[in-house]
């Protein structure tokens, strides 16, 4: 547990450096601040399509970030070769997957969070409501995109950043294309074994409702933890088959 923990921390001092984090966090609360500026029926944008768009920015903000550190940090350690100094120090090849994907799961964590109290604090100038919930959008949020980043750097300790970043998004898609793909009707869920991401849907409870109940929270907590679990053990065999 250690080395990962060590491992975790490295990833997270090199997130710090890079300016990609820093430029899309940037550039995703100006647009939260520039939200309600936004017209809406001619009488701006109210509150709920305010904490729509918050949610949208933040999967948005919280994707891209979540594949330029997934994508791109096991290819990099590997051509620098690097990575060798790490394994060397009796660390196995699951721990040093594993703990790189803790690392970037803390990085995201801590930027929604910071992003999430730029949106609430917007939204209590802007509406004069303290809009907490946004805080429950995104822990949606961030359990959704470390279930995609996982399954991003389990492809990168293969391929390059370009194929990941694709398998990535085709992931989030088809998780969120499901319904559509089966032409069920609404209400009605696809079989068990299907790759969906619909349980990480809070947009309406969280911007529309009055948000989601603690067992809706476990169960999403429930299917971040299987999911992460099936890619990190696929990228870790992955990892482990490679000829370094």
């Amino acid at each position: 547990m250690l080395k990962m923990l060590a491992i975790c921390n490295s990833v997270i001092a090199d997130a710090v450096r890079r300016k990609v984090v820093w430029v899309v966090v940037v550039f995703a609360a100006l647009l939260a601040v520039a939200a309600p500026a936004l017209p809406s029926y001619g009488v701006g944008v109210m509150a709920p399509v305010y904490r729509e768009v918050a949610i949208a920015l933040m999967w948005t903000a919280a994707l891209t970030v979540g594949l330029a550190l997934a994508t791109t940090r096991i290819p990099a350690e590997v051509e620098r070769r690097t990575v060798f100094n790490v394994i060397s120090r009796d660390v196995r090849r699951w721990q040093y997957v594993v703990g790189t994907w803790l690392g970037m799961v803390v990085v995201l964590g801590v930027v929604l969070a910071a992003f999430a109290a730029v949106t609430i604090g917007v939204g209590a100038f802007e509406f004069g409501e303290v809009m907490w919930r946004l805080f429950e959008g995104a822990f949606g949020v961030w359990l959704e995109v470390s279930v995609i980043m996982s399954l991003a750097l389990a492809l990168s300790c293969q391929f390059g950043a370009i194929t990941s970043a694709v398998g990535g998004l085709a992931f989030a898609f088809i998780g969120h294309s499901v319904v559509g793909l089966f032409n069920l009707p609404e209400g009605v869920r696809p079989p068990w074994y299907w790759p969906t991401l619909d349980v990480f849907n809070i947009v309406n409870p969280v911007a529309h409702g009055s948000g989601y109940g603690l067992t809706y929270a476990i169960a999403m907590v429930v299917a971040f933890i299987a999911w992460s679990a099936l890619w990190l053990l696929t990228g870790s065999l992955i990892f482990w088959r490679r000829d370094l």
